[in-house]
C-alpha cells in the first residue's frame, strides 16, 4: 500500500475532519521520527502507514477498536506485519499487545501527545509556531484541559522512546508547524 491508497482508505472509514487530522498528524510524526532514526524508504513508509491507519475503525467501530480494523479491514491490503503489530500495540488495553519494537514504541509515543498538542495549538493565536514545551506541560497539569487524553500514556510513551518531554515536544512542534 502506498500513501495515496492509505489516504483513500482513511477517507472511506473516517468522516470526522478532526480524526482525519489526528491520523495525518500521527503519520507525519512517525515519518519524521523514521527519517531522524535513519530508517530505509520502505521502513519509513511503514512508519507513516502505521501512524495514518492506527485509528481507522475508531469512528465506526469504537467498541471494537483497533481489533475490528486488524481483523476485518486491513487484511485485504498489502501491509507489513510491522504496521499491523504497531497498530495492535498502540492500544494495549484493548488488544493485550504492549509496544515492544521500535515502530510500536514510537506509534504509542506519538499518538496521545499529537492530539494533546493540537488542542494546545487551538488555544494559541499562532498555533504551533513558537509553541514551547513549558506551555504544553502547563496544559498537561490542567486535568480538565483535553480531559480525554491519557496523561499516563503520554508519560509511558516518553519512557518507551527514551526521551525527555522537552525533546519530544520540540521535535513534534517542528513537524506540525
Amino acid at each position: 500500500m502506498d500513501k495515496a491508497g492509505a489516504q483513500k482508505l482513511l477517507n472511506e472509514w473516517i468522516d470526522s475532519d478532526s480524526l482525519r487530522l489526528h491520523s495525518n498528524m500521527v503519520a507525519q510524526a512517525m515519518e519524521a521520527y523514521a527519517n531522524k532514526l535513519g530508517k530505509s524508504e520502505k521502513e519509513t513508509l511503514d512508519w507513516y502507514l502505521a501512524g495514518l491507519l492506527h485509528d481507522l475503525d475508531w469512528e465506526k467501530k469504537p467498541d471494537e477498536h483497533p481489533n475490528y480494523a486488524l481483523a476485518s479491514i486491513l487484511p485485504e491490503y498489502s501491509l507489513s506485519n510491522n504496521v499491523l503489530e504497531a497498530i495492535r500495540a498502540h492500544a494495549p488495553g484493548r488488544t493485550g499487545k504492549h509496544p515492544e519494537t521500535e515502530i510500536e514504541r514510537y506509534l504509542f509515543a506519538c499518538d496521545e501527545i499529537s492530539g494533546f498538542m493540537y488542542a494546545v495549538s487551538l488555544m494559541r493565536p499562532e498555533g504551533f509556531n513558537g509553541m514551547k514545551p513549558k506551555s504544553v506541560k502547563k496544559k498537561l497539569k490542567d486535568k480538565r484541559f483535553a480531559a480525554n487524553v491519557s496523561r499516563q500514556d503520554i508519560q509511558e510513551g516518553l519512557e518507551l522512546i527514551d526521551t525527555t518531554f522537552e525533546d519530544h515536544i520540540i521535535f513534534l512542534v517542528e513537524v506540525f508547524k
